[in-house]
């Protein structure tokens, strides 16, 4: 269901002069529309993804609108060695980085009983682990830099409600919300805040895909506004904690959901 009227707004330079790193930002989802939305705020943007032929689609898309504003870097963030090129390409392209877009995740569904330790170690790695590698590398900059910045991950109301065959997604998403408080504690006295938002239901065509109707039925059924939300509504909470008007936030998780019990 879509509501009526419900459409994004313009930018108001909410993060005019800052560059952004985006991760996952190919495709449909989230981190895309993150991208978009810190562009249309007025920022740098270096949008990444393991994924190279949909990022460069991305890239020109964006650089379409934002001419040189936007680059583009292919990272795999199970590889330490690609997240550290990532947030070293980005300075080497616009002389600094602002703030880190965590949204890498991976998912799938498999009860516990039927879990292979390949499949926990896999989701862990990429949503959790991935998260840690990127955070850690995007802090050590923002030390360097003199301090000041922010970091936003991106966790999921799974991280504090059940649902079946999510037991590895849910630890992961937990983790990174537990991981979000720890590391802002660790660089507060530099100024840099560490944040995230934990949605409940965004709907993109990648998750049409792998998920069935009856599923997003049942899910969509549990939102007060009985729809799921657009990824550009949860990237506008992203925004907000990205710029200065969050300057007081930091180690909060914010819930962009609908949801109810």
């Amino acid at each position: 269901m879509t509501a009526p009227g419900i459409a994004c707004p313009g930018g108001h330079e909410l993060l005019a002069g800052k560059v952004v790193v985006v991760t996952a930002a190919a495709g449909t989802g989230i981190g895309s529309a993150v991208a978009r939305r810190c562009l249309e705020e007025g920022a740098s943007v270096v949008v990444s993804d393991r994924g190279l032929r949909r990022l460069a689609e991305v890239h020109e898309d964006l650089a379409g609108e934002h001419g040189d504003r936007v680059a583009a870097l292919g990272c795999d963030v199970t590889a330490e060695a690609e997240v550290q090129a990532l947030i070293d390409g980005a300075v080497a392209r616009f002389g600094r980085i602002d703030v880190m877009m965590n949204n890498a995740g991976l998912g799938g569904t498999s009860p516990v009983t039927e879990m292979t330790d390949d499949q926990w170690l896999r989701v862990l790695d990429v949503t959790l682990t991935g998260t840690f590698r990127c955070t850690r590398a995007a802090l050590r900059r923002l030390v360097a830099q003199g301090g000041g910045g922010a970091v936003v991950n991106n966790a999921s109301v799974l991280g504090w409600r059940a649902q079946e065959g999510q037991a590895h997604y849910a630890a992961a998403k937990a983790g990174v919300m537990a991981f979000t408080r720890c590391a802002a504690l660790d660089v507060a006295r530099h100024g840099i805040r560490v944040n995230a938002v934990a949605p409940s239901l965004a709907m993109h065509a990648n998750l049409a895909r792998v998920t069935t109707d009856e599923v997003l039925a049942d899910l969509t059924g549990r939102e007060a506004f009985g729809r799921a939300a657009h990824p550009w509504e949860v990237a506008n909470v992203m925004v907000f904690l990205a710029s200065d008007y969050s300057s007081y936030l930091t180690g909060e998780v914010i819930s962009v959901s609908s949801q109810h019990p």
